[in-house]
């Protein structure tokens, strides 16, 4: 089906906090690409259901999404729902919905599917230096649910590696509704959230293979992407700046103490800071330390590369 017709394929990709897409031409290059904050996992962790304007903000998105891959030619196109949509008992009336507003048939991901297909974008086009001792770490740090998964990675022509992935209830927003009820949160908060964090990362190293000290750690998704661009103190988004940028497990940790004192009034006006995420990003940022202490694990390289150019890949 892949070689049937010839021309752009399309990856959107429904998360928790927000909804994204790409658009890449038959020969690899991207067309399109954007992300608008649209909350879909809104009170999901609490409710279990999708809230009715939350699937309305998403579901306008994947109409004017739907506009673009008419103005491109998309010819093919995956449309996939993560961790929010897995955990909603209402389900069935988004997917409906997305259908209805783009003409594709949606996929509900699961977290090791999430896992697999973030690995693939993330690792895609690396850099066989940077690779370091034993498989390479990617973490994708979502709203509702972190995917960690590992493989080993050789210099020449990659065939694809066999992943091991394990998918975590913890995400920047779900951490956030559970944990910290506070602006700023409360000390005993952030304890309350890192002890949880913790739990759930010892267990996910019993799944992954032996991950040798200071191996690759790549991250993925809004919460790593906008840490490179506070670090950066960037006005506006600049992918050059943000991919292949290192965080040191030093930095990490000056942001989490800095962005945890200060409200989301204060992290909003920040330059880097994107509207939508000041309110979430502390809980992102922790899942993040707790990642790089757990692995022992002394920098992480940001991929801008993600699950949409995984998805991407499977269409070409």
């Amino acid at each position: 089906m892949a070689h049937e017709s010839p021309g752009p394929v399309a990856a959107i990709d429904c998360g928790t906090n927000s909804t994204r897409l790409l658009i890449v031409d038959d020969d690899g290059s991207v067309l399109d690409r954007h992300m608008r904050i649209t909350r879909l996992g809104q009170g999901v962790d609490a409710t279990r259901t999708l809230a009715p304007e939350a699937v309305a903000r998403t579901v306008s998105v994947l109409r004017d999404f739907r506009g673009l891959m008419d103005l491109h030619r998309v010819v093919r196109a995956r449309l996939v729902a993560t961790s929010a949509v897995r955990d909603a008992t209402n389900a069935t009336e988004f997917l409906t919905a997305a259908f209805d507003a783009t003409g594709v048939a949606p996929e509900i991901l699961s977290g090791l599917e999430e896992g697999a297909l973030s690995f693939a974008g993330a690792t895609a086009h690396v850099h066989p230096e940077l690779v370091g001792p034993g498989p390479v770490l990617v973490v994708d740090i979502g709203g509702g649910s972190t995917e960690l998964a590992a493989a080993p990675l050789t210099p020449g022509p990659r065939r694809r590696p066999d992943v091991a992935a394990v998918s975590l209830d913890v995400g920047c927003v779900r951490v956030t509704e559970r944990f910290l009820h506070h602006d700023p949160p409360w000390p005993a908060e952030l304890a309350d959230a890192r002890r949880t964090v913790d739990a759930q990362l010892a267990g996910a190293a019993e799944v992954l293979p032996p991950l040798a000290p200071r191996g690759l750690l790549i991250g993925l998704a809004g919460t790593v992407s906008t840490l490179a661009a506070l670090d950066q103190r960037l006005d506006h988004y600049r992918r050059k700046a943000i991919h292949h940028a290192l965080l040191g497990r030093d930095t990490v940790g000056h942001w989490l103490e800095t962005l945890a004192a200060e409200d989301s009034r204060s992290r909003l006006a920040r330059p880097g800071m994107v509207e939508g995420r000041a309110d979430v990003i502390v809980g992102g940022v922790l899942i993040l330390d707790a990642v790089m202490a757990a692995f022992e694990r002394d920098a992480c390289l940001v991929s801008e590369d993600d699950i949409l150019d995984g998805l991407a890949a499977s269409l070409m």
